[in-house]
């Protein structure tokens, strides 16, 4: 039975890598974990076809599959430039999948939110807290706190992305473990959170689940600002989005070019451009935060939150979150799920 498992397990990959080297021929260029219903990767590939005339395939790996497969591949790259959570990038970087590479504008990315030499950079960011489905809590009160998510009245109506894999399901578990007592030297309070969410059936997919919140599937997702936003504002769903009470995180999303990348030039491009006020543009009028300032408008600005409730999310020390992942990942498979 091993064996048998072990040998469908290796096709599976032969098979995935096979697909996927077959994508990037048709390709003019490859992005990892480019999904079309996460941060309206669907209209920045868009407008990177107008403008450069490259036709990138949408892509929905997560952050830690992306960096996976980025080390499954290291001797024979597939993609062009990677985006990831800020904590997968800072990996990858030190696991010599990506190349030094300063895009356009790389001066105006404030120190913390770059690798020095360009192995990544912040392109937006988004804020951690609560995306609600108000239609499909049947009459219950939109929850405030991270402690209202342990209520029984919530029992099957909260969700995350497995922090074991998903960048936005480990920025949940910081965030969630620091509201709780903890830091980033002591997940305590975050394991015994998900513990006791445990006990509330919870949903944990594995990728984007912006649609499974719109159809009332996930009433409650922990998810960022932006998600939430768009679903209110461009597809017109009863949403709300609440930062928590007790506090959250602000939270960068980054890329990189590929080391050996097969189309290098091509990466490079897409990069600058996506630096470009063109590009920038595109994050704000998805309600990210462009990591320049300068391109959100006050149109979409009006959209957020006001800033008292900003107020109570903040920035990490985003290496040292890097550094803590794995052990985090450890304790979460072994205990909780």
């Amino acid at each position: 039975m091993i064996g048998r498992t072990l040998k469908s397990l290796a096709f599976a990959t032969v098979a995935s890598l096979s697909a996927g080297a077959s994508v990037a021929q048709a390709a003019d260029a490859i992005c990892y974990n480019c999904p079309p219903q996460w941060a309206d990767w669907a209209a920045q590939l868009e407008n990177i076809k107008e403008n450069l005339g490259f036709d990138i395939p949408h892509d929905n790996k997560n952050s830690g599959q992306t960096l996976s497969q980025l080390l499954a591949e290291k001797d024979n790259p597939v993609a062009d430039v990677a985006y990831y959570g800020v904590s997968f990038g800072i990996q990858a970087g030190e696991k010599g999948v990506v190349e030094a590479y300063k895009p356009d504008h790389f001066d105006e990315i404030p120190d913390g939110l770059k690798d020095p030499d360009g192995r990544w950079f912040t392109i937006h960011s988004g804020t951690l807290g609560f995306f609600v489905n108000v239609d499909a809590l049947d009459g219950k009160p939109v929850p405030q706190s991270w402690e209202d998510l342990l209520k029984d009245e919530y029992r099957g109506m909260v969700g995350y992305l497995d922090p074991s894999s998903a960048f936005v399901g480990y920025a949940g578990a910081v965030a969630v473990n620091r509201a709780m007592g903890g830091d980033l030297d002591n997940f305590d309070p975050g394991i015994d959170f998900f513990k006791k969410l445990a006990d509330n059936d919870p949903i944990v997919p594995k990728q984007t689940a912006y649609s499974r919140v719109l159809s009332g599937e996930i009433p409650i997702l922990l998810d960022y600002d932006f998600n939430a936003y768009r679903a209110k504002y461009k597809d017109d769903a009863n949403t709300a989005f609440v930062i928590p009470q007790e506090g959250s995180v602000v939270v960068p999303y980054v890329m990189s070019l590929v080391k050996n990348a097969p189309h290098p030039e091509r990466g490079k491009e897409i990069l600058d451009f996506i630096m470009s006020d063109k590009g920038q543009a595109v994050w704000a009028n998805a309600f990210l935060r462009p990591v320049r300032a300068s391109a959100m408008s006050e149109e979409a600005a009006s959209k957020f939150l006001p800033d008292s409730d900003y107020a109570r999310a903040s920035a990490v020390d985003y290496s040292k979150m890097a550094t803590v992942q794995d052990s985090f990942k450890e304790r979460y498979l072994s205990e909780v799920r």
